[in-house]
């Protein structure tokens, strides 16, 4: 069993950047892979991009303007969010599964509640 728990959202102008915080349990947090996704109102849960010990994958969306990381010490992974969009908005939501990464949210059986993050133009 993974508890996830996520910090850091917030409401910032376009431009700005905020880092995301996934706190998580268990002493087995290296062999998962982490994902963040996002969901906004009335749209589906979408992918932004996830993490194990090897490898990195990220939406096209958020390519080049995200950066997500993992510090196995602090069994935490991260989300630095630069150049933020009115369009990155929505509730972003740490996810975990044991294995490789995946950009398919039924693949993740571990969720945390989500944080709000909020772009005004």
């Amino acid at each position: 069993q993974v508890q996830l728990v996520e910090s850091g959202g917030g409401l910032v102008q376009a431009g700005d950047s905020l880092r995301l915080s996934c706190a998580a349990s268990g002493r087995t947090f290296s062999r998962y892979a982490m994902g963040w996704f996002r969901q906004a109102p009335g749209k589906e849960r979408e992918f932004v991009a996830a993490v194990t010990r090897f490898t990195w994958m990220y939406s096209d969306s958020v390519k080049g303007r995200f950066t997500i990381s993992r510090d196995a010490a602090k069994n935490t992974v991260y989300l630095q969010m630069n150049s933020l969009k009115p369009e990155d908005t929505g509730v972003y939501y740490c996810a975990a599964r044991d294995g490789i990464a995946s950009r398919e949210k039924g693949q993740y059986p571990y969720w945390g509640q989500g944080t709000q993050v909020t772009v005004s133009s």
